[in-house]
């Protein structure tokens, strides 16, 4: 029995009625479309094997297809390391004002308005070419830790409506991180221009916050 558990990264909740298809590396077979149950599992009676993973006819894991495997998703439409598709909604239109400082990045070939610190001035124009030029622009080079505590952002203000606060960020980096990387001073030490709730905020597209940073 192999099956496949799918649930959201962020808040944990299983994805019901998710269709998973397994492709099968020996002869390219694919299984016919079996839908998670309430639990967020799809279950197939075959023996382990090599393959891939699909859901929702995106590939998600690709490797030993044995007993449980487990899939942890930002987005439900975008790619597995994206997260535009996160459900639910984010800031948009234009926050231009008379007078207005602003400054233009190329972004993937385009033009996007920014204000003098590096904020979006259209939040709906973020992407994650976004995040990567304004972050050269800042000197930082992107890790999978920034880009970790980026989605997280993103998660949180789509599930919350406002921003996470840096004890929001030290409770649940502490949890999976551990103590040491999970601290104040590392969320600092990866954003040192303002912190997480400035500079990680400016790089995921959010608005600028007077909260504690």
């Amino acid at each position: 029995m192999i099956t496949v558990k799918v649930c959201m990264k962020f808040t944990r909740e299983p994805l019901k009625r998710s269709p998973v298809v397994l492709q099968l590396d020996a002869d390219g077979r694919e299984t016919a479309p079996v839908p998670t149950d309430r639990a967020g599992v799809a279950r197939f009676d075959l023996d382990p094997a090599s393959g891939k993973v699909l859901v929702s006819g995106i590939e998600r894991y690709h490797g030993r297809l044995d007993e449980e495997i487990r899939i942890e998703l930002w987005s439900i439409t975008e790619a597995s390391n994206d997260s535009r598709g996160t459900p639910g909604q984010f800031p948009a239109g234009s926050n231009a004002y008379p007078g207005m400082a602003t400054r233009s990045l190329m972004v993937d070939g385009q033009e996007i308005v920014t204000d003098s610190e590096g904020y979006l001035v259209d939040p709906a124009d973020w992407s994650e070419g976004f995040a990567r030029s304004q972050a050269r622009r800042e000197g930082l080079t992107l890790n999978a830790e920034h880009w970790e505590l980026i989605r997280y952002q993103r998660a949180y203000y789509a599930q919350h409506g406002a921003q996470a606060s840096v004890r929001d960020m030290i409770r649940h980096f502490r949890r999976i991180w551990g103590a040491d990387r999970g601290s104040n001073r590392y969320l600092h030490r990866l954003f040192p221009r303002g912190g997480p709730q400035k500079q990680g905020n400016r790089l995921a597209g959010l608005l600028r916050t007077k909260g504690e940073h």
